[in-house]
C-alpha cells in the first residue's frame, strides 16, 4: 500500500514535498465541494478554503465508497478535485480522467501528483529495483504524456513543479545528505525532479473546437470557388513538406490561416519559404509563448 510506504524514510520525503505543494495549489481555489480520490489517511486538502471536502475511494476511510471510474456524482458538481498518485495505481487511468472531467465545473482545478520517470526515481524503476515493491510496481507517467491527456480532455495546465532530487536512498541520514541536491536540481535540471505536482482547469468541453472547425468546413462546401480552394490547400502542404524541420512542430504552431482557403486549415505564412526561394528556412524557438518565428 502507498499509505504505509509514505511513513518510511523515503516515503516521508516525498510526502513533505508534495503536501508543501498542494497546499500552494489548493489554497487559491473558491467552490462548494471539493474531492480527494485515494490515500483517505492523508489530508491533502488541508489548506483549501472549500467548506465540503470528501474523500472518495475504496480504501477503508473513505467517506464516499466507490470506484474511482465510476464516482456517483452529479456531472459538473465538483470545484476542485485532488489525484494524489491515483493515476499510477490505476488500472485505467484514461478512464479516470473521463469521470474527473465529467464531476468538475467549468473552469473546476484538478491536482495531479506523480512519479516522474525522467529522474534518478525511474531509473530506478526501469532497473530493476525492487520492482514489485511500492511505488515501483506502479506505472509512471511522464508530464508531457499527462500535459497530452488532460488537452484532449479540455484542461489547461496553470501550474506545477518538479521535486525530490535526491537518489532515492532508504536511510534517512543519506537523504538528509543529498539534501544540497534540492536546490541545486531546481536551478540546473529542473525537469529531472523525482515528483511533480501540476494543477490544471477546465476549460472548454473536448471535442467543441473541432465541432466549429466541421461547422466551418460544412459552410464553405457550398461555395462555386471550391476547387480553387482545394489547389490553394495541395499547394500549402506542398510548401511545408519542401521545408525541412529539425524538430516536430505543430501545424497550427508554424503556419497562418490564409483567408482565402477555408479549405486549407493552415497554410504557408510567407511565400518566401517555399521550395521555390532556395534556401531552407531557420525556426526560432519562443519556450514562453510555444510558437515558431520563420526566418527564410
Amino acid at each position: 500500500m502507498l499509505a504505509d510506504w509514505f511513513e518510511t524514510p523515503k516515503g516521508g520525503y516525498v510526502l513533505a514535498w508534495e503536501r508543501g505543494q498542494f497546499d500552494a495549489a489548493v489554497e487559491d481555489v473558491f467552490g462548494y465541494n471539493a474531492v480527494q480520490l485515494g490515500l483517505p489517511g492523508l489530508d491533502f486538502l488541508r489548506e483549501s478554503r472549500i467548506p465540503l471536502k470528501v474523500r472518495a475511494g475504496l480504501e477503508p476511510g473513505c467517506g464516499l465508497r466507490s470506484e474511482p471510474v465510476q464516482l456517483p456524482l452529479a456531472s459538473q458538481s465538483i470545484d476542485l478535485l485532488a489525484l494524489p498518485h491515483v493515476l499510477e495505481f490505476s488500472a485505467q487511468p484514461h478512464a479516470l480522467l473521463r469521470e474527473a472531467e465529467r464531476v468538475l465545473r467549468a473552469e473546476g482545478s484538478i491536482v495531479i501528483s506523480g512519479f516522474n520517470p525522467l529522474s534518478l526515481w525511474g531509473a530506478a524503476r526501469a532497473l530493476g529495483w525492487e520492482r514489485r515493491q511500492v511505488p515501483w510496481c506502479g506505472r509512471f507517467i511522464g508530464l508531457l504524456r499527462l500535459k497530452d491527456w488532460l488537452a484532449l480532455l479540455g484542461f489547461e495546465l496553470t501550474g506545477g513543479r518538479f521535486g525530490c532530487y535526491a537518489p532515492p536512498f532508504s536511510q534517512r541520514r543519506w537523504l538528509e545528505r543529498s539534501s544540497f541536491m534540492e536546490k541545486a536540481g531546481d536551478r540546473w535540471w529542473p525537469i529531472c525532479g523525482g515528483v511533480y505536482v501540476v494543477r490544471a482547469i477546465k476549460r472548454n468541453a473536448p471535442g467543441h473546437a473541432g465541432m466549429a472547425r466541421q461547422t466551418r468546413r460544412q459552410k464553405s462546401a457550398g461555395s462555386g470557388d471550391a476547387e480553387a480552394k482545394r489547389t490553394a490547400c495541395r499547394k500549402a502542404r506542398a510548401a511545408l513538406k519542401s521545408c525541412a524541420f529539425t524538430r516536430t512542430v505543430p501545424a497550427r504552431a508554424i503556419l497562418g490561416r490564409e483567408a482565402g482557403a477555408p479549405f486549407c486549415k493552415w497554410t504557408v505564412r510567407k511565400k518566401s519559404c517555399s521550395a521555390a526561394n532556395g534556401r531552407r528556412p531557420t525556426i526560432a524557438w519562443s519556450l514562453r509563448r510555444s510558437f515558431v518565428r520563420w526566418k527564410c
